[in-house]
């Protein structure tokens, strides 16, 4: 079961779809939570988080996948790192709920993109990252977390929100494991523009 967006009436519908195993790139949207300047330096692993995260960004754009950035409370924990790339292509968001389903803005923006399927990345991972995925677990969207590009203070943290996910039904997926299914096969331009961050 998922939501969509009624577009004469503005109401959200639960829709009966039947649960997908692998990741779509025409059912997905990447989601890249809280990569801020002033949230990185204290992470774990920052420096991998922001690779693969670059890196699916780049993939989302050439496949056509969907790109929301969010910013928690922008005015104290800064903008999202330039490390990440161009942001162009992408719909940057701020909030302040932890959970970013719990933001109304958020909501309906993903809600309107009327995609079954969400691919998180960012942090912190035992909280905004983890309570992102359980309420859109909740709602009935099919969620995949990329282990490889998320990050916490501490490794504990980390670890626990990928057991308790897991648990919950979320797909514990790496960057390349994503990349591959996204694509689906192998030499199409996609694929080409690809391999140079896949070799």
């Amino acid at each position: 079961m998922w939501y969509t967006t009624d577009k004469t009436s503005g109401e959200s519908q639960r829709l009966n779809r039947s649960k997908t195993v692998l990741i779509r790139a025409d059912e997905s949207v990447l989601v890249v939570i809280d990569m801020q300047a002033r949230l990185v330096p204290a992470m774990q692993a920052p420096a991998r988080t922001i690779r693969n995260s670059r890196t699916l960004l780049v993939a989302a754009e050439q496949m056509g996948v969907p790109v929301i950035v969010t910013e928690q409370y922008p005015e104290g924990l800064g903008p999202t790192v330039p490390e990440l790339g161009s942001l162009e292509k992408a719909t940057v968001l701020p909030k302040m709920h932890f959970s970013c389903m719990e933001d109304s803005g958020f909501a309906a923006h993903f809600r309107r993109l009327g995609r079954k399927q969400a691919v998180l990345t960012g942090m912190e991972a035992h909280i905004c990252v983890m309570q992102t995925a359980a309420s859109m677990i909740e709602e009935g969207f099919e969620i995949f977390v990329v282990s490889d590009a998320t990050a916490a203070r501490t490794l504990e943290s980390e670890s626990a929100c990928i057991a308790r996910l897991s648990a919950c039904g979320a797909g514990i997926v790496t960057t390349e494991m994503v990349i591959f299914e996204w694509l689906g096969r192998a030499g199409t331009p996609a694929f080409k523009q690809m391999l140079p961050y896949i070799k």
